[in-house]
Parts: structure tokens; C-alpha cells; sequence
């Protein structure tokens, strides 16, 4: 049975498609029920219709209540049928309306090797910190920014030649394919979250 769930997304998506793309190349085992955007002009949202999923944008007006919007996009999630939250490039912070309706099942994706590098510009943070090495995290969300169960981490080399922007595109190719595999090994049933909060793989 195909792992049900929902994509959060604020910009263009480009994780998303890895995911639809992975889906219809039958690698991995899920169906997108449905696509929610904190703007109503983000490009994830297009790659969603063109792929046949439904989706939600939500405006600036209903993101003047954090708790109201995320109650609505609770409803949403649960109305659709979804078993899992996956946050796409999602710039908003969950709230409890969605951790407590998806406990220990709203994924996150940050790129960088948490706990380091925290925050909506890690990738920056990295190098201009001038480590020799950042990478890419996938992690329960919890109530707490960047943190939560880890579930998965690749390693991104920085070389002495990489600007931002090659770096971001590193991090970018690197996420594309982490993301999917995890959904891959939580839809094989393979990933548990212990009573140490700990991430533990069969």
C-alpha cells in the first residue's frame, strides 16, 4: 500500500518534483494526496498541477494567525487522507495543530548537518563559517526549530573553488535524492522513533 501523504511547500519546489519524479519512476512506494503553499504564487504549485495533485494555496491574510493557519492546514492534511507531513522547503513553522494530528510524522529537510547551522540561511551560514563540510538533514519536526528525531544525514564537501551558489546547488542535488529514500525506508515501515527519541532503522 502506497505511503499517503502531503507536501508543505513555500517556493518552487524543485524537492517536490524530485519526489513526484521518483514516483512515477516507481522507486518510491507513495501518493501526494495533496500540496500546501503558504503563497499563493509559488512555483511548487504549478509542478503540482501539472503532476494531477490537488492543492491549497493559503495567503498572507491567513497567515496573520500562525495557530489558525496551521489548524487549517491540519484540517487539510487530514481531510486529504495523509499518513505523513513532508516540509519541502516550507518557511513557516509547524505549530501543535499539525505535530499532534501527525505525531512523529511531519518530515523536515534542512541543509545543513543539524545541530549545527540552525535557521532559514544555513546554507550561507556554512561558508561563510568556512567549514570544509555541511550536508543536508532529514528530521522529525518537533516544536522546536531544527530540531526533532534525526532520521537521516549526508555529508556536502565545500571546496576551495565553491562560491553560495555552487555550494546551494550541491546541497540541492544532494537533498533530491535523500528525501525520497527516507520516504522509501518509511513506507517499507523500516523507520521507528524509539522511547530514547531517538531514529532507529531496521
Amino acid at each position: 500500500m502506497a505511503l499517503k501523504i502531503g507536501v508543505l511547500i513555500s517556493g518552487s519546489g524543485s524537492n517536490l518534483q524530485a519526489i513526484i519524479d521518483e514516483i512515477e519512476a516507481g522507486r518510491l512506494d507513495a501518493e501526494i494526496r495533496v500540496v500546501i503553499s503558504s503563497r499563493p504564487d509559488a512555483y511548487g504549485l504549478v509542478r503540482a498541477k501539472e503532476a494531477g495533485i490537488q492543492t491549497v494555496a493559503l495567503s498572507k491574510d491567513v497567515y496573520a494567525d500562525a495557530d489558525m493557519a496551521n489548524e487549517a492546514i491540519a484540517s487539510e492534511l487530514v481531510h486529504a487522507g495523509c499518513e505523513y507531513v513532508v516540509m519541502a522547503g516550507y518557511m513557516r513553522k509547524v505549530t501543535d495543530a499539525i505535530l499532534a494530528a501527525f505525531p512523529d510524522r511531519v518530515l523536515n529537510l534542512h541543509p545543513a548537518l543539524l545541530p549545527s547551522f540552525k535557521g532559514a540561511h544555513a546554507i550561507a551560514d556554512a561558508y561563510e563559517a568556512g567549514v570544509k563540510v555541511t550536508g543536508v538533514t532529514v528530521h522529525f519536526a518537533n516544536a522546536e526549530y531544527d530540531k526533532g528525531p534525526i532520521v537521516a544525514q549526508r555529508a556536502v564537501e565545500i571546496a576551495e573553488d565553491d562560491t553560495v551558489e555552487t555550494l546551494e546547488a550541491k546541497i540541492h542535488e544532494v537533498e533530491h535524492r535523500l528525501y525520497p529514500q527516507v520516504l522509501q525506508m518509511i513506507a517499507e515501515g523500516r523507520v521507528q522513533v524509539g522511547a530514547d527519541r531517538k531514529v532507529h532503522i531496521s
